[in-house]
């Protein structure tokens, strides 16, 4: 799956105005497809942007703990430094 297909299957949860998922590395699309299926289970969630920013990943959502978003930000980059 690519970035593009990901932001059409949550588009329900991506908050209106914003791009979402912008990295488009395959592995990191397949874990985060898995991760989402978790996380829309959890009322209120939405996500705005996922990408790489000065190296590290960033994840701006709403509705999930700290601990969830540093897991999501730490595999965005583990897998963008792994890549290059």
């Amino acid at each position: 799956m690519t970035a593009e297909r990901f932001n059409i299957k949550y588009g329900y949860y991506l908050e209106k105005g914003h791009y979402g998922l912008a990295v488009d590395i395959p592995e990191l699309v397949g874990w985060l497809d898995k991760k989402f299926l978790e996380f829309i289970e959890i009322p209120g969630f939405q996500y705005s942007q996922i990408k790489s920013k000065y190296g590290y990943g960033r994840f701006y959502c709403k509705g999930l703990s700290p601990e969830q978003i540093e897991e999501v930000e730490s595999k965005i980059t583990e897998l963008c430094r792994k890549k290059k």
